[in-house]
């Protein structure tokens, strides 16, 4: 049978990160002693009361379809957690809760874009994002930057990028993969470019709990009405409650593209998982006590792991202010990423993500969303492969 594959599937890119990831795992599965700094996920577990929450809710038979949009309860509970965290007033009709911040993505994308429109996306990007415009037969407009810059781009690159065919730029601080985090002065600049000119902004703001070294995570939308009607914020529980298994996310969106969603998901997944919905509910409205002892952890490893890729012969490595991610630049090793995390996992069993996925070749991904012997343990065996490239 010669099947054909639809030019929007045939043309998509498979996920590198999870590509990187199940290797690791399948190669772990042998027997082999792999290190894996692929997976965007924290290590620690769902804290215990979300989960009881959730089993709890199963227990009492709470496992039929709820509206696709979420549960009253929970579109109420994360209204309330824009408000208070974020000085952002939205309805529960405003919120609609989704299978991940992935799924929220792809919803904004396919209800606000279509052929012949154009999506700006600074690079280095999550690489599903470029993915999810060309599903809506839109095209994604890369604006790279680099190290020397912070991976920031500037509201005159913004600026000079749109045109009248542009209709959504991506914003995602802290950032998936560099860890780079903008100043509250620079998401106003990039959201006044956007509002001077008619631009949607696709506000992913799943890390905003992960934050290092004093940095402040300020919504775009949180500016002026005016910024608030332009944007829409896509969330999450996979960070910072470590629920990425749980397949709940949401997007908080002026009312029309919010009915939109609601319409695209209604006829596609239909509702997120019950009973997960419940624990979600207690994730918002419950303790976040967790959090400090996981930033004491993610601090502790990232610290670790910045000062020793610095200390490796052709690495050079920013400091991330947010997320669970480094982005070292191996230029200097002479190789791009491809080949680099291919001989590396090889060689030394070692499992990063190439750069190129991310839209800049010259880097790769690690997550530190591991243990510490683990990566001590990575980074050495790194450091010998880097340091077998020179000889």
């Amino acid at each position: 049978m010669n099947y054909k594959i639809a030019q929007r599937a045939a043309k998509l890119s498979p996920s590198l990160t999870l590509a990187i990831d199940s290797k690791a795992k399948a190669m772990k599965a042998e027997g082999i002693d792999v290190v894996g700094f692929g997976a965007g996920e924290p290590d620690f577990d769902t804290p215990q009361h979300i989960k009881e929450a959730c089993a709890a809710a199963l227990a009492a038979g709470f496992t039929k379809y709820t509206p696709a949009a979420g549960i009253p309860e929970l579109r109420q509970a994360i209204a309330d957690k824009h408000q208070r965290e974020n000085g952002l007033t939205y309805k529960p009709s405003q919120i609609i809760v989704s299978c991940g911040g992935k799924h929220s993505c792809y919803n904004i994308i396919m209800a606000t874009c279509e052929e012949g429109d154009e999506v700006i996306i600074p690079a280095p990007y999550w690489l599903s994002y470029p993915e999810m415009v060309k599903l809506a037969a839109a095209t994604p407009v890369i604006l790279p930057t680099s190290d020397k810059t912070d991976f920031k781009i500037t509201p005159a690159q913004l600026r000079a990028a749109i045109t009248p065919r542009t209709r959504l730029f991506i914003l995602n601080s802290p950032s998936n993969p560099t860890g780079s985090v903008y100043t509250p002065d620079e998401i106003k600049a990039l959201g006044d470019v956007c509002v001077e000119k008619g631009v949607l902004i696709l506000s992913d703001e799943i890390y905003e709990h992960l934050l290092y070294d004093g940095a402040v995570h300020k919504s775009v939308a949180s500016f002026s009405p005016a910024h608030y009607e332009h944007t829409i914020i896509v969330h999450g529980f996979a960070k910072a409650w470590s629920m990425t298994g749980w397949r709940l996310g949401w997007c908080a969106a002026p009312e029309p593209i919010a009915k939109a969603i609601d319409a695209i998901q209604g006829h596609s997944t239909s509702n997120p998982t019950s009973f997960a919905q419940k624990g979600a509910v207690v994730a918002l409205n419950g303790p976040q006590d967790h959090l400090r002892g996981w930033l004491g952890e993610f601090t502790q490893r990232r610290t670790f792991a910045w000062k020793k890729l610095n200390s490796m012969p052709g690495i050079t490595c920013a400091n991330a202010k947010g997320a669970f991610y480094l982005f070292p630049n191996i230029s200097g090793t002479g190789l791009k990423s491809t080949e680099f995390c291919a001989r590396l996992l090889e060689q030394e069993k070692v499992a990063m993500v190439p750069g190129i996925a991310f839209g800049a070749d010259d880097y790769i991904r690690m997550s530190y969303a591991t243990g510490m012997a683990n990566i001590e343990k990575g980074l050495t065996r790194m450091e010998r492969f880097v340091q077998g490239l020179k000889k």
